[in-house]
């Protein structure tokens, strides 16, 4: 099966529970690559986006958490400043793009 066009997105959460907390970092870090403690960038094609929402919908409290997902149209759109997120040598790269 062939996956479909891959979007780069930024996910950023703020979780009231620790415990809530906890699994929704755990959870994704299977998704993504943190950027900061509540920051992911990750990389999916619409069908895993739609799945990743609705875990996170059923992992969260609606009423007191926050959730965001970010579309990204290029990793050049992103300019970090100061410490970098990843590691030197590690890149990340999609299509002409990098990051």
């Amino acid at each position: 099966m062939t996956r479909g066009a891959l979007n780069n997105l930024v996910v950023a959460y703020d979780i009231a529970d620790p415990l809530r907390l906890q699994r929704v970092h755990h959870h994704l870090c299977k998704w993504g690559i943190p950027l900061q403690y509540s920051l992911f960038y990750c990389q999916l094609d619409m069908r895993d986006r739609r799945r990743l929402e609705a875990l996170l919908r059923g992992l969260i409290d609606e009423r007191a958490d926050d959730v965001r997902v970010y579309g990204i149209k290029s990793l050049n759109d992103i300019e970090f400043i100061g410490r970098k997120p990843l590691p030197a040598g590690v890149t990340i790269t999609s299509g002409h793009d990098s990051l």
